[in-house]
C-alpha cells in the first residue's frame, strides 16, 4: 500500500474513533454517512446492503452475497450498487485495534447527475455485471474520502461542502475500475437498470407470491432473459433473493417480538409454517425457537 494512502487511512481512522466513543453505528451529522466502530470480531449478520460505498480504516470485514465471498479492508473499498440481501462479519477486530468503517448510501439519481453534470463520455449500455463489487483504494478517492469526514470537526460547513465532497467521491469512483458497472445502474435502458427496478419490486411486494412473467415485464425482458440477468446482477434467483428477504425479516420480528414462529411466517408470505422453519433452519443453522433463545441469551436482549 503507497505511504500517503495509509497516512490517510490513519488520520481517518483517529477521526471515526474521535467520533465513536462507543461500540455500533452512528449516523453522523453529515446525511447518509455512517461510522462503525467494534472492538471484537462478530457473528455473522444478516441484512440488506443498501447502495452504499464502503470503507475500512481499521480491521477486516467479509461480505457474502449468495455463496460468494467478498473481503476487504483498508488496501480496498466495498460497493453494493442497489439493495441486496448479504450477510456480513467482521473477522479482525480487538481492544487494542478496532475496527473502524465509514460507510457512505448514495441514491441513483446521484449517480445520474453525477454522470449528467461531468465530461463523462456516454456509458455503453453493457451486459449486467455483479452489484457489488470490491475495488483498490486509490490516493485521490481517500483524500475525498477524509475531507468529508473533516467536515464533522467544523459542523457549520456541511450544509454546503458536505454534498460537493459526496458528488467528489461520486465522480472518483465513477472514473475507477468499476466506473462503468457503478453507471449501468443510473443509465435507463440498460439491463442493469431494467433488473433494479424489479429488485425494488420484489423488496416492496416480498410478502406477496413471486411472478416472474410480471418481474420480466418490469424489467422489459423475456422471462428466460430475466433470469439470467437477475442472477448475474445479485447471484441468486429471484425466488431466492425473496426468500433471503422473508426469512430476515422473520428472524427481526422474532427478535422484536413476542410472536409465534407459525404466526410469523405467515405474516411474511408462508402458506406452511413446517416449511418456513425448515427454511429458516437452513439459513440461519437452527430452528427458529432455537435460533432466537441463542440470539437473545449471547446479547443480552430482553
Amino acid at each position: 500500500m503507497p505511504e500517503e494512502i495509509r497516512m490517510q487511512q490513519n488520520k481517518l481512522a483517529d477521526l471515526i474513533e474521535r467520533h465513536c466513543p462507543r461500540e455500533g453505528v452512528h449516523e453522523t451529522a453529515i446525511p447518509s454517512l455512517f461510522f462503525i466502530r467494534l472492538s471484537h470480531t462478530t457473528e455473522p449478520a444478516y441484512r440488506i446492503y443498501k447502495p452504499s460505498f464502503c470503507f475500512i480504516a481499521k480491521g477486516l470485514k467479509e461480505v457474502f452475497l449468495a455463496q460468494e465471498r467478498f473481503t476487504y479492508g483498508p488496501a480496498n473499498y466495498l460497493i453494493a450498487s442497489m439493495n441486496l440481501p448479504v450477510v456480513g462479519q467482521v473477522i479482525k477486530a480487538s481492544p487494542n485495534v478496532p475496527y473502524l468503517s465509514f460507510k457512505l448510501e448514495f441514491t441513483q439519481s446521484q449517480i445520474l447527475e453525477v454522470l449528467n453534470s461531468s465530461e463523462f463520455q456516454p456509458m455503453p449500455k453493457e451486459n449486467s455485471k455483479r452489484a457489488l463489487f470490491v475495488g483498490q483504494m486509490e490516493s485521490d478517492l481517500m483524500d475525498a474520502i477524509l475531507r468529508l469526514a473533516r467536515l464533522l470537526d467544523e459542523p457549520k460547513d456541511i450544509p454546503f461542502l458536505a454534498p460537493l465532497f459526496v458528488r467528489e467521491i461520486l465522480y472518483r469512483l465513477l472514473q475507477g475500475q468499476y466506473g462503468v458497472t457503478l453507471g449501468q445502474i443510473a443509465m435507463e435502458g440498460s439491463n442493469t437498470y431494467q433488473i433494479r427496478e424489479a429488485i425494488e419490486q420484489i423488496i416492496h411486494h416480498y410478502v406477496e407470491p413471486l411472478r416472474v412473467e410480471e418481474l420480466a415485464e418490469i424489467a422489459s425482458m423475456s422471462v428466460s432473459s430475466f433470469h439470467r440477468n437477475f442472477k448475474e446482477v445479485t447471484a441468486m434467483s429471484p425466488l431466492q433473493f425473496q426468500k433471503q428477504l422473508r426469512l430476515q425479516e422473520a428472524r427481526r420480528l422474532l427478535l422484536s417480538e413476542s410472536a409465534d414462529a407459525a404466526d410469523v411466517a405467515f405474516r411474511i408470505g408462508y402458506e406452511s409454517a413446517s416449511q418456513f422453519s425448515r427454511e429458516y433452519s437452513r439459513m440461519f443453522g437452527s430452528p427458529p425457537r432455537a435460533d432466537i433463545k441463542r440470539l437473545k441469551e449471547n446479547f443480552h436482549i430482553e
